[in-house]
């Protein structure tokens, strides 16, 4: 069957559509799947196709809201809800036994939760939260249950890990390259929202060395990639403390609207829809570790930093050494 041409404008419903037979009998696991957000509408376009459907939060409530609002669109969507809180070790470990328990094998893995407040705040196991909620949990998640992806390998799938990263991966130096800095940051005031910010785009630039290194070491065993949804308006940018950061950088005008002309701004669907294609698409079967944006291989967009073998290999033994083990393919 031969797939349509994705771009920009192509939107989440688009590529389900246009990839469901590759989706069918699929179980995917999303982490971050609040209403309103990239992971939620990835979700609810998938599920018209897939076998299972597992979605995820810390917030029991507002889970409940996704599930139920997936399953009206869609009836005969199998959604699982499943509480994890990746800002802890504890929740993550206890998560993962839940998937592990799990009768069916997971055939893609979307990492896609993040921490929105960009503040300075440590977690419960002394970790600077972004870096926590973004990088090293989700790490740590892929590796407890990498055995429930690889039980979904056939002759003709690979299971597939993808880590929703950000253009914002560029800002300054990328990921840290000391442990301590890793761990816990810079540090700073409550209220330094602009060294928050900065802090995302270390967050977003480990994303994509993680999908690079994970890729190496899995070699054909799994597939992994990074991407870019684009620019889309959600509800971190309503946030009072973030708002003056984006209002300086020309991001947002005075009022907190998106400014035209400092970027092209996606809807929703649009946003999603490298997410789909990251977990599905054919065509780049032969790009594991790769960077998509605009629902194709972008990698030349893709900042030096975060490009680098080397430091791709540093971050993930830092990273180890945070959780306290190794995580070997």
């Amino acid at each position: 069957m031969s797939l349509p041409t994705f771009e920009f404008s192509t939107t989440a419903e688009e590529a389900t559509a246009a990839l469901a037979s590759e989706i069918a009998g699929k179980n995917v696991l999303i982490t971050g799947t609040t209403m309103k957000g990239i992971g939620f509408e990835a979700a609810r376009t998938i599920a018209k196709y897939a076998n299972l459907v597992v979605i995820t939060g810390y917030n029991e409530t507002r889970l409940q809201l996704s599930k139920e609002a997936i399953e009206k669109e869609n009836p005969t969507a199998v959604i699982r809800p499943l509480i994890l809180d990746l800002s802890t070790d504890a929740s993550v470990r206890k998560s993962a036994a839940e998937v592990n328990a799990y009768l069916e094998p997971i055939h893609v893995l979307v990492n896609n939760a993040a921490y929105t407040d960009i503040v300075d705040k440590q977690t419960p196991d002394n970790l600077e939260v972004q870096m926590a909620t973004g990088h090293i949990n989700p790490f740590l998640f892929t590796k407890l249950i990498l055995s429930k992806l690889l039980e979904s390998t056939s002759g003709d799938w690979v299971p597939r890990v993808v880590f929703v990263s950000s253009s914002m991966h560029v800002l300054l130096n990328g990921a840290p390259t000391e442990k301590e800095e890793l761990a816990r940051g810079k540090g700073g005031g409550d209220n330094d929202a602009a060294r928050g910010f900065m802090r995302y785009g270390e967050v977003k630039s480990a994303n994509a060395l993680t999908a690079r290194e994970l890729a190496r070491k899995a070699g054909s065993k799994l597939r992994a990639f990074s991407l870019d949804p684009g620019a889309i308006l959600t509800n971190l940018h309503q946030k009072p403390a973030v708002q003056p950061v984006l209002q300086t950088m020309g991001i947002l005008d005075a009022e907190g609207n998106p400014l035209a002309s400092q970027y092209t701004w996606k809807t929703l669907g649009q946003g999603a829809a490298t997410t789909v294609v990251a977990a599905f698409d054919p065509r780049i079967n032969d790009y594991s570790g790769s960077y998509l944006a605009d629902c194709v291989v972008a990698d030349q967009l893709v900042a030096p930093h975060s490009a680098d073998d080397e430091r791709a290999a540093k971050l993930w033994n830092m990273t180890e050494g945070i959780i306290g083990e190794t995580f070997e393919i």
